[in-house]
């Protein structure tokens, strides 16, 4: 049963930022790239399949963050996130700071579920659905009948915290019925205080009821996008602090930790890098360098993971391989198919949706290797309501 005290706080009462939708909505991630004065950045996109550098000394990808899974249709549609890549020209461009188009990170996932035979709800209890685990943290959702409205929520429990943690997110609720019918709502919140979030008045009972319900069952998603963490990283096992100064000859900044590395070492490990930093860009000429958008958690497992550290564990390889696939690392984008692969304890069905949203294409075949084995093996078919079909069909 749900006490006064919890389902007070960390709930928002206000009604606000709501979206009647009688079609589908896609949020795209705007592709941003730094031009000088009046010059306009020309960029081309290529729809099929993402580029690597054609010509290291003239072009610098730019990869996008990935495209939020905000929305599907009512029939079931799962909408895909990508991760695009954007070559930059680098003739268009002059000294200013371009490291902002290349080290966007977007870190975002959605939450599915259908609650089964709603009307029967008893109230004021909670029903929720299973824990998934995205980006080294636990996430589910709940909802509630309470004072004829419906309550929805969602949870997170990090993984491996530390005394002082927060995570600070930008949440989409929605509640999909039948006949194209679909109620948004928007907030953003820092989780830290707090480990649950949502709305106590988010529909009206009757009306969830008669118009949101498809033969008795309700489905709910929640769309997390993750825009910065804190206190969430584990030990480290190398160091990139003012103690290897002597032996670097650049100075990269994420946020307020500087990492002493090698220029010629990251070029040799990522084209992205090697543009960046031998490329006509200022940063070629630059001591110190800010890379924005980044957590400097993940690119210090990055980093550990370039230059041959074991730092690789189902807490941080969605991180890793993250930044492996933006700064187009195949270093690292091995090391975390080998370890995807040969030891991690996610399922099957987790270690493909990693494979196809950071493109790790070896894990990609091999998992549907051990999918199509399975069906073989249970005798199963892969219907269309199936899940393992969205899993095989690409």
């Amino acid at each position: 049963m749900a006490t006064n005290e919890e389902v007070e706080q960390g709930v928002r009462i206000e009604q606000e930022h709501t979206v009647m939708l009688d079609n589908n909505q896609l949020l795209e991630t705007v592709q941003k790239a730094v031009a000088a004065g009046n010059a306009d950045l020309s960029a081309e996109i290529d729809k099929g399949n993402q580029q690597k550098f054609d010509e290291l000394s003239h072009r610098l990808q730019s990869i996008e963050a990935y495209i939020s899974k905000l929305s599907k249709s009512n029939e079931a549609e799962n909408t895909k996130k990508d991760s695009k890549k954007e070559p930059i020209d680098e003739s268009k461009l002059t000294n200013n700071n371009t490291t902002n188009a290349a080290s966007k990170t977007v870190k975002s996932f959605q939450l599915n579920h259908v609650f089964k035979d709603v009307a029967n709800f008893n109230e004021n209890e909670k029903y929720y659905s299973e824990w998934e685990e995205h980006y080294n943290v636990k996430w589910r959702m709940s909802v509630l009948h309470s004072n004829d409205h419906l309550l929805f929520l969602v949870y997170c429990d990090p993984i491996a915290p530390s005394d002082k943690w927060s995570i600070q997110t930008e949440l989409e609720f929605k509640v999909v019925g039948g006949n194209r019918k679909v109620i948004i709502r928007t907030w953003d919140f820092c989780y830290g205080t707090h480990r649950y979030f949502g709305f106590k008045k988010f529909q009206d009972w009757k009306e969830m009821k008669k118009f949101y319900l498809v033969d008795g069952n309700l489905t709910v998603e929640a769309s997390v996008t993750i825009t910065e963490t804190t206190g969430l990283g584990k030990e480290k096992l190398r160091k990139f602090d003012e103690s290897q100064q002597d032996i670097s000859d650049c100075i990269l900044v994420v946020r307020d930790t500087k990492f002493y590395v090698s220029k010629t070492f990251l070029a040799s490990q990522s084209s992205v890098f090697k543009a960046l930093l031998f490329g006509n860009f200022r940063e070629s000429e630059q001591s110190e360098i800010t890379l924005n958008g980044i957590d400097p958690d993940d690119f210090h497992y990055f980093l550990e993971v370039l230059y041959g550290e074991s730092a690789i564990d189902d807490i941080n390889v969605e991180d890793v391989a993250l930044l492996a696939d933006m700064y187009d690392a195949q270093t690292a984008v091995r090391k975390c198919e080998e370890f995807l692969q040969e030891k991690s304890k996610k399922t099957v069905e987790m270690k493909m949706e990693i494979a196809t949203q950071y493109n790790l294409e070896n894990l990609k075949e091999w998992c549907k290797s051990q999918i199509t084995t399975a069906v073989v093996l249970e005798k199963r078919k892969v219907t269309k309501k199936n899940p393992l079909r969205k899993l095989l069909c690409f």
